[in-house]
């Protein structure tokens, strides 16, 4: 066994899903790499420290860039603002660190080709984190369309939709203020690459993008909304499919909709994220009376599940997926292996958003690049 350790830089939110999951990687997958959590940083030496003691890492950072520069620490988790990922993965792969980075890349599509450029420069394993397509229900489903279990594929359908600014009555922050922080930069990077995965590249788009509430309350009265509340996104993938994407965070009563419906020649599939342990399979066979969706509960025949629990039905939850994340980026690291997704997958996500936002902006349909 060897140890590796681990700078984390950020310690809210996704910063505490990562410290538990490099806490308990190991243990669930006996990775060859066992983590050690060295170094943190955050917004000020102070709140490292609160996040050191609260999370069990040996030492706290005055800075990110001091983490970076430690010895001790031999592989970066970035869980900070985006707006911070380009400088942070920049210098850290400089120093001849590996780097795990959270979704978006960047805070915007230049962020995104530099820090690819940086990456692909250094030689070092690289990922970004798109956990909700690590569940093992979505993990069964891509193994599903490879099979060719639906026949030729002919539809796609996907969303993510949650409802935390849907009642106009809740105040302005910085969700509201920012391109990078609205819709498609906070919710959109999910569901895109969640169709990569599934369907492939996409080809061209068309796109309508929008603000539903214009002003929040504010300390001095309305404040304005200067990003986006919801989209939607018609495709034509490579293949020559054809799909549609809807993302909200207005969408009332949503808490993770995080789903979608692909349909085929053969069958369909169904997934919601808000029933995260379980794909709806439908079968074109048998005698009409007795089609349907069949509802399949994962369990240890399907990928990844069994390190976490034995019983099938039981359930994996949203922190087993930041765990599988780790597991991956362990992997990358001791094999030298790219593991999807890896920085150059986060960029095609970046591309179709820009192309998105182009395609809304003058209601013509836009091809998407793909290099």
């Amino acid at each position: 066994m060897t140890e590796i350790g681990i700078g984390l830089v950020g310690g809210g939110y996704m910063g505490k899903a990562h410290a538990v999951a490099y806490s308990a990687v190991a243990a669930v997958f006996d990775t060859p790499l066992r983590p050690r959590l060295e170094l943190i940083a955050a917004s000020s030496p102070a709140s490292a420290e609160g996040y050191r003691r609260a999370y069990g890492f040996a030492r706290a950072a005055r800075d990110w860039q001091a983490l970076v520069a430690d010895p001790k620490v031999q592989a970066v988790v970035i869980a900070s603002p985006q707006s911070t990922h380009r400088a942070i993965a920049e210098a850290a792969f400089a120093a001849g660190k590996p780097v795990f980075c959270e979704k978006p890349l960047g805070a915007s599509l230049e962020d995104a080709k530099a820090m690819v450029a940086a990456a692909e420069a250094s030689g070092l394993p690289n990922m970004i984190g798109f956990n909700y397509v690590r569940t093992p229900a979505s993990q069964f489903v891509i193994q599903l369309l490879a099979k060719g279990a639906i026949g030729d594929l002919t539809w796609f359908r996907g969303e993510h939709t949650e409802d935390f600014l849907a009642d106009p009555a809740l105040p302005a922050t910085w969700r509201t203020s920012g391109r990078a922080n609205g819709c498609m930069g906070d919710l959109a990077p999910h569901p895109i690459n969640c169709l990569l995965a599934l369907m492939g590249p996409v080809a061209e788009l068309s796109a309508r993008i929008e603000t539903v509430h214009a002003t929040r309350p504010g300390t001095n009265g309305p404040a304005p909304v200067d990003n986006d509340d919801q989209a939607q996104l018609m495709l034509r993938f490579a293949s020559g499919v054809m799909g549609h994407l809807f993302v909200s965070r207005v969408a009332t009563g949503r808490k993770m909709g995080y789903a979608y419906e692909i349909h085929g020649t053969k069958g369909a599939i169904r997934f919601d994220q808000e029933d995260q342990n379980a794909v709806h399979l439908y079968r074109a066979e048998g005698p009409e009376a007795t089609r349907g969706f069949t509802r399949i509960l994962t369990g240890p025949a399907h990928p990844n599940y069994a390190a976490f629990c034995q019983g099938p039905g039981h359930g994996t939850g949203y922190q087993d997926q930041i765990i599988i994340e780790a597991r991956d980026f362990l992997h990358a690291i001791a094999s030298g292996k790219p593991v999807w997704p890896t920085f150059r997958d986060g960029l095609a996500v970046s591309r179709i958003i820009d192309t998105a936002f182009k395609a809304s902006d003058d209601g013509c349909w836009h091809a998407v690049a793909q290099t």
